[in-house]
């Protein structure tokens, strides 16, 4: 086993990192399981366990790395799922699951109505394992697994296993996720990673890095943004004209390594750090720009997603809609890695930007 900076020195491995869960007791949250997640190097982050395990507050060392609403943590709402009621429990947060069978805007069609970004997020998990550190043996990896389902008679019943891992001494957060069709029939699949990047990671100055052909949203101010001629890769100082519903989005078709890695991050060089964002392009071919700099709301999200932000009836007619046969698995690998020491900014600002 390698020497590492604490051997001999700590009785319990919580002093230096680990995963610790507790139960929300005050405010719009409360009774919300959640688990906080310590890797010992300056990155820890929040996961609401009670949401789909998705992640709310993050931070790197002092520096907050996630935009929150004002609507924060609240407990699940199984029926927020008509129209725009998604967004009265949208806590912005790291990250936001959506789907696992819509995503996009409110729609119906003869298949059926459906409510903003799906349901997925409003489901609470039932966790199968909590892994801590073990210092003594050596064994550094830690992880929190739990099941998250959103079905009903007569379908859609799909199954999301999801697995939120980390190595001690390391600032990354993995993600394993699993989605499994358990009704008898087949039903449509679609899934949108929805990490939300607030101040100061996010602020005046800051790169917005992703490679590959995009093309903005339709219609309202999204052309204000994504139009050639404007650097709509660097971080704008907050626009008035983004004040309410004021927003920007873009699809990209994430362009990919030698080896099939989609990468994209924000880079502060005032904090001197990056935050990289991989994942494959066979599981996760598209990714979202959402730019929403308003005051007081000032936030950008990358969200690697199955298709670009047109929803279920529009990629169906397009025949671009993913069916998942009954007992059918689907997989998806995402990592986020926090950067900060010169040698590796500079690698991947050389690669990336």
């Amino acid at each position: 086993m390698a020497q590492q900076p604490w051997t001999d020195k700590v009785t319990n491995p919580a002093q230096v990192g680990g995963i610790e869960t507790s139960i929300l007791d005050n405010g719009t949250g409360r009774g919300t399981r959640i688990a906080w997640i310590n890797t010992g190097t300056g990155l820890r982050y929040k996961v609401v366990i009670d949401r789909a395990m998705d992640i709310a507050d993050a931070f790197f060392n002092q520096h907050s790395l996630a935009w929150l609403s004002h609507t924060g943590i609240t407990p699940p709402q199984p029926f927020s799922d008509k129209g725009a009621d998604w967004l009265r429990t949208f806590g912005g947060g790291l990250l936001i699951t959506c789907g696992l069978s819509h995503v996009g805007g409110p729609e119906q069609d003869a298949y059926g109505e459906r409510g903003l970004h799906g349901q997925i997020s409003n489901s609470p998990a039932e966790i199968e394992s909590i892994i801590q550190p073990d210092l003594l043996t050596g064994q550094l990896e830690m992880s929190i697994t739990g099941r998250i389902k959103e079905t009903k008679i007569f379908g859609p019943s799909l199954e999301l296993k999801r697995t939120i891992s980390g190595t001690l001494g390391q600032p990354f957060i993995r993600i394993h996720d699993e989605v499994i069709n358990r009704g008898n029939t087949p039903m449509p699949h679609m899934l949108l990673y929805h990490f939300n990047f607030g101040w100061p990671l996010v602020d005046e100055g800051t790169d917005i890095i992703w490679q590959g052909d995009w093309k903005a949203r339709e219609g309202g101010i999204n052309a204000d943004i994504f139009h050639e001629g404007n650097d709509f890769r660097k971080c704008p100082a907050p626009l008035v004209t983004h004040n309410g519903t004021g927003e920007a989005v873009a699809s990209i078709d994430a362009a990919p390594d030698s080896s099939g890695l989609c990468t994209a991050g924000l880079h502060n060089e005032k904090l001197e750090i990056a935050m990289a964002l991989r994942f494959r392009k066979d599981q996760l071919p598209w990714l979202i720009n959402w730019q929403h700099w308003g005051k007081g709301e000032y936030v950008t999200g990358l969200e690697p997603a199955t298709n670009p932000l047109i929803g279920q009836a529009k990629a169906r007619e397009q025949k671009e809609l993913l069916f998942l046969a009954p007992g059918e698995t689907r997989s998806y690998d995402l990592e986020i890695e926090i950067l900060h020491e010169k040698a590796a900014l500079t690698d991947f600002l050389t690669k990336h930007r």
